[in-house]
């Protein structure tokens, strides 16, 4: 049987797990009022969290981001062998009380990671709060855009020089810096406080699970993987950076990096954007026309074919099992976080950038 303490202690932990649920529950009621989220949260309560974060975490040169995880992933070890353990032993009760501490960790994380960012996932979409026409687009819209997209990626991947190809990855970073601190200046809609990216420690691990970079929101801090061909870091530094801003879906962070890249006067940050819109209007077409995809292929320069096909080997050469489970969780990460789309959310930028075009033809 337990003793006194044990029950005292089993006793809290279950009180603590349902404040923490109802705390959660309360959380989950926000996700219908967008606009209360967007005035008091992504507005308010999060520029004053950038505001404290960003400039103490800046000071480091390592993502502190990571160093947690590593203590986070240090201490799941531990406690899963030491409830092995206990189980071994036949202390069920024990146990059970191991597993209370357990549960109400892993609210203590979910809590944590809505209160410090997750709540910008229940903001208004990007296209209602730029006022950009979130509607469908004809074939015709989609192919009279990617030509010149297309045109464009051959433009500045001439313009690129053999220097501009070697460039260290600490250029990398500092021009994607000035980049966004450019576009942050110039609207109030991408502003963000002393933005910064820093390179991930996890490089090697997440080359086998096809990752680019990614944005820690416990600390704020935005990774990428440093390994990459260069022509693709100078885009992922913008993308996890634009999630500073509070930009949480996938494809709104891909417009934000977008615009960032291509009105930067840096030859290699023009030429990573348009290389990912390419990728993307590209994949979209495929989607539609399989004939239409291969008949614009010709229209890309061989060099920037040569690009595509340098990315392609490299994510080959990465390929695991690693990759394919943790696709499958981030899915379902994505999809529970108020992208229906799941991964497929990456390729919606389509829609953003056609509609931002559109707008500027008009105007």
């Amino acid at each position: 049987m337990l003793n006194k303490k044990n029950k005292n202690v089993a006793k809290a932990r279950i009180i603590t797990i349902i404040i923490l649920a109802f705390a959660l529950f309360l959380l989950g009621l926000l996700e219908d009022h967008p606009q209360f989220i967007e005035r008091y949260y992504s507005k308010g309560v999060y520029l004053f969290i950038c505001r404290v974060f960003h400039p103490v975490f800046n000071l480091l040169p390592f993502s502190v981001g990571d160093v947690l995880y590593l203590v986070v992933i240090g201490f799941i070890i531990y406690y899963l062998v030491l409830l092995i353990r206990l189980l071994f032993k036949k202390q069920f009760k024990q146990a059970g009380i191991l597993c209370l501490g357990m549960i109400m960790g892993v609210q203590i994380g979910m809590l944590a990671f809505y209160l410090l960012w997750g709540i910008n996932y229940f903001r208004p979409s990007a296209a209602e709060r730029l006022k950009l026409a979130d509607t469908s687009y004809s074939t015709e819209e989609l192919t009279s855009l990617t030509k010149i997209l297309i045109d464009s990626a051959n433009a500045t991947r001439a313009r690129v020089t053999t220097a501009d190809l070697q460039q260290s990855n600490s250029t990398i970073r500092q021009t994607a810096i000035g980049a966004i601190r450019a576009l942050s200046a110039n609207s109030t809609d991408f502003y963000t406080y002393d933005p910064d990216v820093k390179l991930s420690l996890f490089t090697p691990l997440i080359n086998m699970m096809g990752t680019s970079g990614y944005y820690n929101p416990f600390t704020s801090e935005a990774q990428m993987n440093y390994q990459m061909p260069v022509f693709i870091r100078p885009f992922v530094a913008c993308h996890e950076m634009s999630h500073q801003m509070g930009y949480g879906a996938e494809d709104e962070a891909n417009f934000v990096g977008f615009l960032a890249g291509i009105n930067s006067k840096d030859r290699l940050l023009r030429y990573s954007a348009y290389h990912e819109a390419v990728d993307e209007f590209m994949r979209d077409i495929y989607m539609r026309d399989t004939v239409l995809n291969k008949q614009l292929k010709h229209r890309v320069s061989p060099t920037v074919h040569q690009d595509f096909v340098i990315e392609f080997n490299y994510w080959m050469a990465h390929e695991s099992e690693i990759n394919a489970v943790s696709s499958i969780f981030y899915d379902q990460f994505l999809k529970a976080n108020n992208q229906p789309q799941g991964l497929k959310t990456y390729n919606q930028m389509v829609r953003l950038v056609i509609s931002w075009y559109n707008r500027k033809n008009v105007h």
